[in-house]
């Protein structure tokens, strides 16, 4: 009794749908390296992942020259044929495409993301780079934190100056007052004296009292 056909769907458990796509992937890729070496034929492959992953295969040296010859046999075949410079500025294109695909799925490992169909080396280089990076980010917390605390030192010694010449002028101020105070009190002890002075002029000596008491005592 032979098998039953069986309905492709879209495979909703993530895992089961990482380890399918994993295999099937690497048995595209072979199947595309057997049919350039045993027919000599020129092959490309291209391949996303739902994550964004880039897979890519290619019988030649450059990927880039087999894309090229398909644009050009395309627009050939339409019989519409690009300038020269549509022609560097859709390689340029697609190169800055590449890279910008290979970038963000690299930003997404860094992440901790779409991990599943990393290989051992693959994660052990992930994680080389997260150390570097992290290397990276303390030695630059450190140096700021210097420079903080220069700044900080710095301004003390600000503040420290100023109040050396507050104080210094506050003393000289003091000084300064000083003698007109105490001569301002001198003045004021002077005239009392003299007004005392003025006000007590002694005992008062009446000759002719004297002289009358006298008389009568010798009376």
């Amino acid at each position: 009794m032979g098998r039953g056909r069986v309905v492709l769907r879209p495979i909703e458990n993530k895992i089961s749908r990482q380890v399918t796509f994993a295999k099937r992937r690497n048995g595209l890729l072979k199947k595309a390296y057997e049919l350039s070496l045993l027919c000599d034929a020129e092959v490309a492959l291209i391949i996303f992942s739902c994550s964004g992953r880039l897979s890519e295969f290619s019988s030649s040296s450059s990927m880039y020259k087999i894309l090229e010859r398909y644009r050009t046999w395309n627009n050939n075949s339409h019989e519409a044929n690009l300038p020269a410079e549509n022609e560097v500025n859709y390689l340029e294109y697609l190169k800055l495409k590449t890279r910008v695909e290979f970038l963000e799925s690299s930003q997404r490992n860094i992440l901790g993301e779409d991990l599943g169909l990393l290989s051992m080396k693959e994660l052990e280089q992930i994680e080389n780079q997260i150390d570097a990076s992290l290397k990276h980010i303390r030695a630059r917390k450190e140096q700021v934190l210097r420079d903080q605390l220069s700044d900080l030192k710095s301004k003390e010694k600000q503040l420290q100056d100023q109040n050396k010449e507050l104080r210094k002028m506050l003393r000289d101020t003091s000084l300064g007052e000083s003698p007109v105070h105490m001569s301002s009190q001198d003045e004021g002890q002077s005239s009392s004296s003299g007004h005392a002075i003025d006000l007590n002029p002694g005992p008062l000596q009446h000759p002719e009292h004297e002289l009358c008491m006298q008389t009568g005592y010798h009376y």
